[in-house]
Order: C-alpha cells, then sequence, then structure tokens
C-alpha cells in the first residue's frame, strides 16, 4: 500500500471518528465553552500577576490596596477555571465514552449480522480484541484529545495575542521560533503512528493466539507441543515487544524534545525581553508576565504532541474497528421472501454443487430428497461433506449452483428467520453461555413454563445431574468449566427437546455421552423423531441402523442411498465402513 493510499483511509479514519459526535452537539458546544472559560482563566493569571507586580515599586513603595484587589481578582480567576476545569473532564469522558460504547455497539451488532464465513475464516480472539481491547484504546485517544487538544490550540492562539498586546516586537521572537517545535512534534507524530498501527495489528494477533491455545490446552499437553507452541508465542510476542518498543519510543521522545525546544524560545524571550526591559520597552512586571506566558505558550506544544501520539493510536485502533463494521453483512432476505409457516417437512437438494474457497468444490451435483416425517441418515468418512449438506440446509451458506428447498420453496426464497425457526439443531461443538441451566434450556422457546423445562431435561436424562448442582435449575453456568462436556451435551439435547421444532438436525448429538446414557436419550431422540423429517449426522453406525434412508457421502457426492440391509446387501463403501466398525479383531 503506497503513502497516498495509506494518508487516504487515515483521513477517512478520521473523519468517521469525528462523525461518531455528529449527534453529541450540545456536548461539544459546551466542551468548546467551557475550553474558552478555561483557556481564558489560565492566561489571565499572568496578566493579573504582572499588576501585582507593577504595585510593589519597592520598600515603602508598595501599593497595599491595588495589590489586595488584584488578589481578589485572582482568587476568583482560580476558582472559576478550577471548576470550568472539573466540569471539562466530566463532559470530556462523556463524550469518549459514549461515543466508545456506540462504535463497540456497532461492531457487535455487525458481527451478529455477518454471514458464518466471517467468523469461520478469522481467529476468534482477534475479533474479541477488535471489540474489547481497540475500543478501550480509542477511548484513551479521545480522553486526551478532548482534554488538550482544543484548550491546547486555544492556549496558543490567545496566548499570542496576550504577548502581542504586551510587546510586539518579543512577540514577534516568538512567533519565528514556534515552527521548529512545530516541525519536530510532525516528525515524532508521523513514526509513531506508523509503529502503533503495527502494534495494533500483532496485539490483534496475539490475542487470537492466546485464545486458541487456551481452547486447545489440552490438546497440546496431550501431544507434547508446548514447546513449539511456546516458540510460535515467542515470535508473535517478540514482534509485538519490538514494534511496541518503538512505538513507545517514538512517543516518548516528545517529552523531552518539546521541552528542549520550548526552554529555547524560553531562554530566548528572556534575554531578549531584559533587553527590552532595560531600554523601557517593557516594565519589570509586564516582562514577569510575558514570561509566565512564553511558559503557557509552550506547554500545549509538549501536551499536543503527546496527544498526537496518542491519536494515532487511536487511529490504527479505530480502523480496525471500522474494517469489521465495514464488513460485507449477510445477504438480505430475498425481496418478497416468504415465511414458513407450519411445515410437512418434505426436503430436497437438486443438482447442488457448493465450494468454500471458489474452484474447489466441497459438494458436487448432489441429489437428496426426504419425504415428511422421515429419518434421513448421512454417514461418510471425515471430510466427506456431511456438514456441509447441514450447513446448506440451514442456508448458513448459500449453492454455488442447484436448489435447496423445503415443502417446494426454494430456501433462497424463504426468511432466514422463519427457515431456521423450523429446524432443531444438536451438534457436536457444544455452546453453554453464561446464564442459569433453566436459561440455556429455554434458548430455543423462552416462553418455556418451567414444567416443560423439568419435562426436556428429564427426557434428555439431564435432570440427574442438574438436581445435583449447587442451585438445581437456577445454577449460573460460567460456560466452560462448570459441566463436562457430556453434561453440556445434554442440556444442548434438552433444548432441542424443549423448542419441539418441525424439523431436526442432529449431528454427532451423542457423541460426548457414555454408551448407557446414549442408549436412553436414542430413545428420547426416537420419540422426539417421530412424525419429524430428520437429518441425522453420524460415524457410529449402531446410532442409524433405522433411519428410513442411508445416504453414503463420498468425495462431495451421495455415493449410495438405502436402508441399512440395502446397503450391506450391495457390498458397497457402507459395508466397507460397517465392517471396519463391527468386524471381529482378528
Amino acid at each position: 500500500m503506497n503513502s497516498a493510499t495509506t494518508q487516504t483511509n487515515k483521513d477517512q479514519t478520521i473523519r468517521r471518528m469525528l462523525g461518531l459526535f455528529a449527534h453529541r452537539r450540545r456536548s461539544l458546544a459546551a466542551l468548546v465553552a467551557l475550553g474558552v472559560v478555561v483557556t481564558v482563566g489560565t492566561l489571565t493569571l499572568p496578566t493579573l500577576s504582572g499588576e501585582a507586580v507593577d504595585r510593589v515599586v519597592g520598600a515603602g513603595q508598595v501599593d497595599f490596596e491595588g495589590l489586595a484587589h488584584v488578589l481578589q481578582w485572582m482568587a476568583a480567576v482560580v476558582c472559576l477555571t478550577c471548576a470550568a476545569q472539573y466540569a471539562l473532564a466530566v463532559v470530556t469522558n462523556r463524550l469518549a465514552y459514549d461515543a466508545a460504547f456506540d462504535l463497540r455497539e456497532q461492531a457487535f451488532d455487525r458481527l451478529q449480522s455477518m454471514p458464518l464465513s466471517y467468523v469461520d475464516t478469522h481467529e476468534h480472539g482477534e475479533i474479541a480484541s477488535r471489540i474489547v481491547n481497540d475500543a478501550d484504546q480509542l477511548t484513551n485517544g479521545f480522553v486526551m484529545g478532548f482534554q488538550q487538544l482544543p484548550t491546547g490550540i486555544l492556549t496558543i492562539v490567545v496566548t499570542l495575542v496576550f504577548m502581542f498586546r504586551l510587546n510586539f516586537v518579543i512577540a514577534l521572537v516568538v512567533t519565528v521560533l514556534t515552527p521548529f517545535s512545530v516541525w519536530a512534534a510532525k516528525f515524532i507524530s508521523s513514526h509513531a503512528s506508523r509503529h502503533f498501527a503495527g502494534q495494533t495489528q500483532l496485539r490483534g494477533e496475539l490475542t487470537g493466539l492466546v485464545e486458541e491455545m487456551i481452547g486447545g490446552v489440552g490438546t497440546i499437553e496431550a501431544f507434547g507441543v508446548a514447546d513449539s507452541v511456546c516458540e510460535r508465542m515467542r515470535d508473535v510476542d517478540g514482534r509485538l515487544g519490538s514494534e511496541s518498543y518503538k512505538a513507545v519510543f517514538f512517543s516518548s521522545l516528545a517529552n523531552p524534545t518539546m521541552r528542549f525546544m520550548n526552554s529555547l524560545v524560553y531562554a530566548a524571550i528572556g534575554i531578549f525581553g531584559a533587553f527590552v526591559a532595560i531600554s523601557g520597552g517593557i516594565t519589570v512586571g509586564g516582562l514577569s508576565a510575558f514570561l509566565s506566558y512564553a511558559d503557557q505558550y509552550a506547554k500545549p506544544f509538549n501536551d499536543i504532541t503527546g496527544v498526537v501520539t496518542e491519536l494515532q493510536n487511536s487511529i490504527a485502533c479505530a480502523r480496525h474497528l471500522f474494517e469489521l463494521i465495514d464488513e460485507p453483512l449477510e445477504a438480505p432476505d430475498a425481496e418478497g421472501a416468504d415465511a414458513l409457516g407450519q411445515v410437512e417437512g418434505t426436503v430436497a437438494l437438486d443438482d447442488v454443487t457448493f465450494s468454500y474457497v471458489p474452484g474447489k468444490p466441497i459438494l458436487e451435483h448432489v441429489e437428496l430428497a426426504a419425504e415428511p416425517g422421515q429419518r434421513i441418515a448421512l454417514v461418510g468418512h471425515t471430510g466427506c461433506g456431511k456438514t456441509t449438506l447441514i450447513n446448506l440446509l440451514m442456508r448458513f451458506y448459500d449453492v454455488d449452483s442447484g436448489h435447496v428447498t423445503i415443502d417446494g420453496h426454494d430456501v433462497r426464497d424463504l426468511t432466514r428467520a422463519s427457515l431456521r425457526g423450523c429446524w432443531g439443531m444438536v451438534l457436536q461443538d457444544t455452546w453453554v453461555r453464561r446464564a442459569t441451566v433453566r436459561e440455556n434450556i429455554a434458548i430455543g422457546n423462552p416462553a418455556a413454563t418451567d414444567d416443560q423445562i423439568v419435562a426436556a431435561a428429564k427426557a434428555a436424562y439431564a435432570d440427574g445431574f442438574i438436581s445435583r448442582l449447587p442451585h438445581g435449575y437456577d445454577t449460573v453456568l460460567d460456560g466452560s468449566a462448570s459441566l463436562s462436556a457430556g453434561q453440556k451435551q445434554l442440556l444442548c439435547i434438552a433444548r432441542v427437546m424443549v423448542a419441539k421444532p418441525q424439523m431436526l438436525i442432529l449431528d454427532e448429538a451423542t457423541s460426548n455421552i457414555d454408551t448407557r446414557t446414549e442408549v436412553l436419550v436414542q430413545r428420547a431422540f426416537d420419540n422426539l423423531m417421530r412424525g419429524r423429517t430428520s437429518f441425522v449426522v453420524a460415524h457410529r453406525l449402531s446410532t442409524v441402523r433405522d433411519a428410513d434412508a442411508i445416504c453414503v457421502v463420498d468425495h462431495g457426492r451421495i455415493a449410495e442411498k438405502g436402508t441399512h440391509d440395502e446397503l450391506l446387501a450391495a457390498g458397497g463403501l457402507y459395508r466397507e465402513i460397517y465392517e471396519s466398525q463391527f468386524a471381529p479383531a482378528e
């Protein structure tokens, strides 16, 4: 990416960041007004201080009455400035955190509407890092920017006005030396910007890696690959550390560099001002006030440079969030899409071809039909396309060619909500959210009564372990450590049973359950599937022997179809798989 494109993207990001405050005009107006009060109050003090000095002419020549009057004004200005400073901090924090809240909410809402392919192709930790960490970094930049940037710029402008009013010649010296400070600030911020962008990217990569490794810690220990994982971690962490060091190094240059430049300006004013005072061009009190203004004039350059470097980090984080928000949404429902009501359960795949990566089809010319109430089993070797078929039935993905129909309706002509509402799914990968057991079971049917929830849990043979939990059905689960894999599987089964869907998909639904419980749950499934069109994906053929039709999927095609006995008699791939599981050991 060339520098022009990078600058264009940066400008667009800044405009979008500012757009977050478009509907907060009152708060912005209050921010400006308070900034003016703080700036004017702060810069009035040197003038009053100079007047106080001029009231003290010498021994026995002190204007006590005038001095008392000036001190009263100074006290009033200090109180007003402090109050405005406090109010400015309140308004600033509210603006910054509300904007970050809105942006984080936009990103999360966007994520809920993205196609499943986005989540499948991005590290979950990296996505979480964008929504959580990048939003926090953005907030820090907003807080610093609102508190210091407007008041800093205003301070520079107003201070120049005050200095030119005091003495035009000395103020001209300050103006001539100012570009050196500006150049130093620009040099530092441009280098810091590049490294903060790299730091943000690597932070997301590291978060994704940590999330991945924590999720697979059991596998890592079991296969003894901790050393290679640590090496990978050291590599990413090392690159992040190097980029962070460079970012912090350049941002840390801001303070000493600007202090040095400001000291040069201060020294020049002191020396040149002394000669002007000797020649009678300015009073001692005026020079004292001018030196105070010089200090006030220099300080914002230091602050602004620090703010600009922090804003570079914020811009990089905002770009990360905006990239997430700009990701294409799931294709909308077709115009005039029908909503499925009560379905009969006729399901068909007509000449379906599908690929996750263009040019590399996973399914090719698949023909499959299920009559109402039929139980269809999908079997085959790992990676043959069984779960992909399920994804197409649910319309998590759209076919490349062909048609998937429900009761004669192409699923692309139906609303997704009504289509998915007709299916109940139990997958091999379980998901339990942080909520009570009762709430977890009722996800698919929030209106379910307590009696219905308990009945579903009993049907799934989950009531026994639920009753042993500290608070029974009101026990709050943490989503990971509270339950074993098998117990979470039983909860997911109870979830489907309480929802009572019109059609069923069971993808290795009993894979994490012990054999005895599996037999009992299978009986419950038999009752649940009675009268419902059901698709059962299984590796263990013992669970699908009673299916109305068994489809053997091989290399993206339906290689065989028939009942258990018919397929065994045919002597094809199904018989080969069956004998590999049940043939006696030699």
